[in-house]
C-alpha cells in the first residue's frame, strides 16, 4: 500500500527562494564592501534580483543544465547568483579565486562555463586566464561601488529583466551546483549537486546546528568553495540574517563585524579562528560579542587546546566534518544531553572529535578484511553514503577507486567511531607516517604541539628513512614575541605518545603554506623537504 501524500512535490531551491521573499522580505543581509563600509539589503530585494537574474539567463540564451560561473567574494550579489542561477534551470559553478591561474582555467574549460559573473575587483585575476578560457560572456558586478561601463554590467543586466518572472518548473534531481575539489592531491574533479541534495542538506544542517530564524550568521567560509558549507541556502530557507565579510578576512575586521551585527554563529576554517583567538586574548574586553556565540570550525581537525581556549572566553566551538563530495557537512561534534554532566576534560575531548553523523548519513569503518566495530579503538577508512553524497565525479572517466563496489564513498580518512557514534579522524591515509611498520598519526602530534602556549601552528609530515621507511618531521610556527625550543616540544610530545612517535626533526618556520581553501598544504611541505632546515626562529 502506498501513502496518500504529495510525494511528487519536487525538492528544489525555488520554493526556498519563494519562502524567503514571502515570509522574510525585511530580514537584512549585511555585506562588507571593499572600502570597508557596510551595505544592507534584505531577502525581499535579493529575491527580486535573483528572479531578474534568472530571467536574464533564460531570455539571453542560457539553456537548462548549462553552467554559469561566479568569480566573487562573499556578498549579497553572490547570494543572488546562488538563488537565481539554479532557479533558471542552469548550474551554478563557483570558481575558487585562490586557485592558481592554470587550475582556474582548467575548471572553467572542463565545466564548459557559458557565462562568468565576476566582481570588478577580481577582473585582474580573470585577465590572467582570459586567453585560455572559452566563455560566451563576462558579466561584471560593480562590487567596488564604481560604475562599470558597457552592456556587460551586472546592474544593467538585471534592470533589463525587471518585472514579473515566470520561472521554469524544475525536477529535484536536476543539477543545481558544481564545485571542484581543491586539487591538492592531483587533478581537480567536479562534484555536481542536485536540487534535492542541496535541499536535504539544508534541512539536516539547520537541525544539526540548531539554527533558527532568529540567528545572525557570519559566513566566513568562502561562497566560492563547497557551497560555503551550504549556509547560504540553509539560512535563506530559515529566513535568518546573513553577514557576509566580502574580501576582509583579517581577525579584527571579522571581530568588528561580529560585534556590530550581533552575530550568534560564525563559520570558517581553523586558520581563521587562530587569528581571532589570538586577537581576543591579546585585547581582552575590546569586543562585546553576543553571549553564547557559537563558532563552527571545519576543513581540518580542531585541536582540543583551541576548543578549551575559546570556551574560556565564553565561545562555544562546534567542529564539523565533510568534503566537497559530501555537499559538505556529514558530522557535527555536539554532545548529547546525557553527556553535559561529564567532567570537563572528557567533554573537551569529545568536542575535539568530528562528531555524530547527521540524519540520513550512514557511516562505516572499513579495512581489506571488512567492517570494523564502533568501539573507539578499531581504526579503518571512513566510508559514507547518503542523499547528499556524490556517486561519481562530473565527466571524469578515471574516477574509479573513489567508490566501493557496493556504492560507498571512500573518504580517504582513517578514523575511529566510539560506541556513542562519534567519529574521530586519526589522519588522512596519505598523511599517516609509517615508521618501522607501525603507523604514526600526524594529526595527533599536531594537536599536542599547538597546545603549547608558544606555538601558533604546526604540521607533521613523513620523510623517507633508509632504516625505518618513514620518520616524522614537524614544522612549527611560533607566536609573535614567544619562544620555544626543540627540547621543550620533544618533552611535551613524550608526555602523550611513545618516544618513537616523536619527530626526528623540528623546523621552525614563519608560516605554513596554505591551499586554496585555507588548509595546510602538506604537499608543499613535502616538496620542500630537500631544502636545508632553517635554525630555530622566534617571531
Amino acid at each position: 500500500m502506498k501513502g496518500l501524500m504529495m510525494d511528487d512535490f519536487p525538492l528544489t531551491l525555488t520554493p526556498l527562494l519563494d519562502r524567503a521573499e514571502q515570509l522574510f522580505p525585511r530580514v537584512t543581509i549585511a555585506t562588507r564592501l571593499p572600502d570597508r563600509s557596510i551595505h544592507y539589503t534584505d531577502y525581499g530585494s535579493v529575491a527580486r534580483r535573483a528572479r531578474s537574474l534568472a530571467s536574464a539567463l533564460i531570455v539571453e540564451g542560457i539553456k537548462p543544465g548549462e553552467r554559469v560561473a561566479t568569480l566573487m567574494w562573499n556578498h549579497s550579489a553572490h547570494l543572488e547568483a546562488y538563488l537565481g542561477v539554479p532557479a533558471a534551470g542552469a548550474v551554478l559553478h563557483t570558481l575558487n579565486l585562490r586557485l592558481p591561474p592554470d587550475h582556474l582555467a582548467y575548471v572553467v574549460n572542463h565545466a564548459r562555463d557559458r557565462w562568468i559573473i565576476v566582481d570588478d575587483i577580481l577582473l585582474p585575476l580573470l585577465d590572467k586566464i582570459r586567453d585560455r578560457i572559452h566563455v560566451d560572456r563576462v558579466v561584471v558586478v560593480p562590487f567596488s561601488g564604481k560604475p562599470t561601463a558597457g552592456p556587460e554590467d551586472y546592474e544593467r543586466l538585471l534592470a533589463r529583466h525587471r518585472g514579473p518572472t515566470t520561472l521554469p518548473v524544475l525536477g529535484e534531481r536536476d543539477a543545481a551546483g558544481l564545485c571542484y575539489t581543491s586539487g591538492t592531491t592531483g587533478r581537480l574533479r567536479g562534484i555536481l549537486y542536485s536540487h534535492r541534495s542541496l535541499v536535504l542538506h539544508s534541512f539536516a544542517e539547520a537541525f544539526g546546528l540548531g539554527l533558527t530564524q532568529a540567528d545572525s550568521v557570519l559566513v566566513v567560509v568562502p561562497m566560492f568553495h563547497v557551497n560555503a558549507w551550504g549556509l547560504p541556502v540553509t539560512l535563506t530557507m530559515l529566513g535568518a540574517r546573513q553577514v557576509l565579510p566580502g574580501p576582509h578576512l583579517d581577525a579584527e575586521s571579522l571581530l568588528d563585524l561580529m560585534e556590530r551585527e550581533h552575530v550568534t554563529l560564525a563559520a570558517g576554517v581553523p586558520s581563521i579562528w587562530v587569528g581571532i583567538l589570538e586577537s581576543l586574548e591579546k585585547h581582552p574586553g575590546r569586543w562585546e560579542l553576543t553571549p553564547n556565540l557559537r563558532m563552527v570550525v571545519g576543513g581540518s581537525a580542531v585541536p582540543e587546546s583551541m576548543v578549551r581556549r575559546f570556551e574560556a572566553l565564553g565561545i562555544q566551538v562546534i567542529q564539523g566534518y565533510g568534503m566537497t563530495e559530501t555537499a559538505p557537512v556529514i558530522t557535527l561534534a555536539i554532545p548529547k544531553e546525557s553527556m553535559m554532566a561529564w567532567e570537563p576534560d572528557r567533554l573537551f575531548a569529545l568536542k575535539a572529535r568530528q562528531g555524530l553523523p547527521l540524519p540520513f548519513v550512514e557511516l562505516r569503518l572499513r579495512t581489506d578484511r571488512g567492517d570494523l566495530p564502533w568501539d573507539g579503538k578499531a581504526v579503518g577508512e571512513l566510508q559514507v553514503r547518503g542523499p547528499w553524497v556524490a556517486r561519481d565525479y562530473f565527466e571524469d572517466p578515471e574516477s574509479t577507486g573513489k567508490w566501493t563496489d557496493d556504492g560507498w564513498l571512500r573518504t580517504g580518512d582513517v578514523a575511529t567511531i566510539d560506541p556513542e557514534g562519534y567519529v574521530q579522524v586519526v589522519d588522512r591515509i596519505k598523511d599517516l607516517v609509517k615508521s618501522g611498520g607501525e603507523w604514526i598519526s600526524s594529526v595527533a602530534l599536531e594537536n599536542v604541539l599547538v597546545g603549547h602556549p608558544a606555538v601558533r601552528e604546526a604540521a607533521v609530515i613523513a620523510r623517507p628513512d633508509p632504516k625505518w621507511g618513514e620518520r616524522p618531521v614537524a614544522f612549527v610556527v611560533v607566536k609573535e614575541s614567544a619562544t620555544v625550543t626543540e627540547e621543550e616540544l620533544r618533552a611535551l610530545l613524550t608526555q602523550h605518545y611513545p618516544r618513537w612517535w616523536v619527530p626526528d626533526e623540528f623546523r621552525f618556520v614563519p608560516a605554513l603554506p596554505k591551499t586554496s581553501t585555507g588548509k595546510v598544504s602538506k604537499l608543499t611541505l613535502r616538496e620542500g623537504l630537500s631544502d636545508p632546515a632553517p635554525g630555530p626562529t622566534r617571531s
